[in-house]
């Protein structure tokens, strides 16, 4: 997409500038790994210049849901949040409802949307992968929806509705247009769940009819996952609904070199969330300071993209990118662990060496107290000492 960006003519549109030409947007830190994926994330920013303002929100595992009404209340406000994951932990009781959940349904985050493309300097088995993946996000087997019937037997509802079914559909071939890609595939199981699946692979056919320059197809997401992990190559644009969508992207992620790299957007018609694409919490990884910070810091990208930020974007993209690219930060043999590649041997952020303030990072941002001499390059700090991991 031009700039980078995920979102098609249809989506939110970005909240305006406030005094100062800088924007406040809501931070919520998550679990796990991501407040320290946070912090690399302000500091890049920092580096950069970016006119971007966090209001920082705790929302964590065990918050209440006051707490989650907080969150969501101020997302309402600045329109635009970066996050973490927050963990969902299946041991507590049914009422509890996942927090991110809640996040996504009460501002109707409709379309899940991640990019997975090759990375340079990330060595994988797939090369020239470059795909668009559109999950639904608001209902299917998400819709918290279950109850036991008699003892021993319980009943989960997956709801799908003709109405965001086609919500989707046009997502995701306004996003093919806008993107000038070629194809759309929707992902299904109506061979088996005829009327749920047969409704969403309907709706889509419908859709489709309207985008005659785009070619369309369906699979099964059986078929779907050999085919990925087989032939990649062959995808371009993917629309599915929820849960698959949530296999979908876990596998591509793996793909192109693990859930360290990915970033991903939830974007309605007044808001947009960005966030890493596999949702993963790294708790296993927590507070050692090597989880990797290349999917946090391309969401806060494709989050300047949404602001139209797009030369702030594009620096620091090019930044990360170009440090994937360097031999010295090169990924060590994979961990016995099974959790990706182990440190990296680098003692300094690979991506700060790489920032070049765009030359407009002054112009226009001169709000009260504004220093011109803060920002320029050769004012900036030492990079802080640091080491991540390649994978998760």
């Amino acid at each position: 997409m031009p700039n980078g960006s995920t979102s098609p003519p249809n989506a939110a549109s970005p909240p305006p500038a406030k005094y100062g030409g800088r924007h406040t947007v809501t931070l919520i830190p998550g679990d796990g790994i991501g407040p320290e994926l946070m912090l690399h994330v302000k500091e890049v920013f920092r580096h950069a210049c970016v006119p971007v303002d966090f209001e920082e929100v705790r929302v964590n595992s065990e918050a209440a849901e006051d707490d989650v009404q907080n969150a969501i209340t101020a997302i309402r406000r600045n329109g635009v949040a970066l996050k973490g994951n927050i963990e969902t932990n299946h041991n507590l009781p049914p009422s509890h409802k996942s927090r991110n959940n809640l996040i996504r349904t009460s501002l109707d985050l409709y379309a899940n949307v991640i990019h997975c493309q090759s990375l340079p300097g990330v060595e994988t088995r797939h090369r020239d992968i470059d795909i668009l993946i559109v999950r639904e996000n608001t209902e299917g087997e998400y819709s918290s929806l279950e109850h036991e019937s008699v003892a021993g037997v319980v009943e989960s509802l997956k709801i799908i509705t003709a109405g965001r079914s086609r919500r989707i559909a046009h997502y995701a071939f306004g996003l093919a247009r806008a993107a000038a890609r070629r194809s759309v595939t929707a992902v299904h199981k109506a061979n088996i769940m005829k009327l749920g699946d047969g409704l969403f692979l309907q709706c889509c056919q419908e859709v489709a009819a309207e985008y005659p320059e785009i070619t369309f197809r369906s699979m099964i997401v059986d078929n779907t996952t050999m085919q990925l992990v087989s032939r990649p190559q062959q995808f371009d644009v993917m629309v599915m609904p929820n849960l698959y969508g949530n296999i979908v992207n876990n596998v591509c992620a793996g793909l192109v070199g693990g859930p360290g790299l990915v970033p991903g957007a939830n974007y309605g018609h007044d808001y947009a969330v960005f966030e890493t694409a596999t949702r993963n919490t790294g708790k296993s990884i927590a507070n050692r300071n090597i989880a990797n910070p290349t999917a946090a810091l391309l969401a806060a990208c494709m989050m300047l993209d949404h602001l139209r930020l797009h030369s702030h974007a594009s620096t620091i993209r090019q930044a990360v990118l170009a440090s994937l690219d360097d031999p010295r930060v090169s990924p060590a043999p994979t961990c016995p662990d099974g959790r990706g590649p182990g440190h990296v041997g680098v003692a300094t952020s690979p991506a700060l060496p790489w920032l070049r303030p765009p030359a407009d990072a002054h112009a226009g941002h001169r709000g009260p107290g504004h220093d011109l001499g803060r920002c320029p390059e050769h004012h900036l700090p030492p990079a802080p000492r640091l080491s991540w991991t390649l994978g998760p």
